[in-house]
């Protein structure tokens, strides 16, 4: 176990879509902590409820029961608006499909979360930030004059520029070649170690789970177990049994 203090929690977590007969249970009475400073990534199989646990502790989709903190917010009992405040204040994101938009520079996407909530940028962060992602000689280039690799390090210092307490990263090299994915990993794995970020990543992948300090594993909504210091062999390990425990 770790001594670190939880930046995300999860209590008693369930999700239903649909009634009746029909009703799917996604997420079913899940409690989990998520460290300040640590690196956390989330696996299962194909409908295991990862995706949905995501969505549920970003304030993304509401649950049907239980409670999530993000620092001392109980992010399900925020109104639409203060959760919108949240989670562009506090909280940062990097999609597998990179979101940017095509018209503005690298800086200008970078900059999006602080120019849309009217804020000042703090110029010794963002080089700070844009030296770590190593995008320095690209910041008037346009998404499209930039490769899959370079978007992804964009949207990873669009996540850090507003020092969030969390930063969730969706299938983040879902999209790249090994040699990019690896770089983005190694980017999450920095600002984890150097700025004491808090990463929570959802992946599929085995190599880029064991980037984390923690996985944690899901089947059929539930949480099933979880592994520190992960290897790409212990994961699939792990990924083995579940998936014949699903066969049976």
């Amino acid at each position: 176990m770790t001594n670190y203090a939880a930046a995300v929690a999860a209590i008693g977590l369930s999700k239903q879509y649909g009634t009746g007969e029909a009703a799917v249970v996604a997420l079913d009475n899940v409690t989990l902590e998520f460290g300040a400073g640590q690196f956390t990534a989330i696996m299962g199989p194909s409908g295991s409820g990862k995706s949905t646990l995501m969505h549920c502790l970003a304030g993304l989709d509401r649950p049907s029961a239980g409670t999530v903190r993000i620092g001392d917010a109980d992010v399900t009992r925020l109104d639409d608006k203060r959760l919108t405040l949240l989670r562009r204040d506090h909280v940062g994101f990097v999609f597998q499909k990179f979101n940017l938009l095509p018209a503005l520079s690298a800086a200008e996407n970078i900059m999006l979360p602080i120019s849309i909530a009217g804020g000042k940028a703090d110029a010794k962060w963002f080089a700070q930030v844009v030296a770590a992602v190593g995008i320095a000689d690209r910041l008037g280039h346009r998404p499209s004059e930039l490769s899959g690799g370079q978007q992804q390090r964009v949207a990873v210092a669009r996540a850090l520029i507003t020092k969030p307490l969390v930063i969730f990263a969706d299938e983040p090299t879902g999209n790249l070649d090994s040699r990019s994915g690896a770089e983005v990993l190694r980017l999450l794995r920095e600002a984890v170690d150097t700025l004491g970020q808090t990463v929570i990543m959802v992946t599929h992948d085995p190599m880029a789970a064991s980037a984390a300090d923690r996985v944690v594993f899901l089947a059929d909504g539930r949480l099933m177990t979880e592994l520190y210091r992960p290897t790409p062999e212990r994961i699939l390990d792990v990924m083995g049994n579940l998936d014949k425990a699903g066969a049976r």
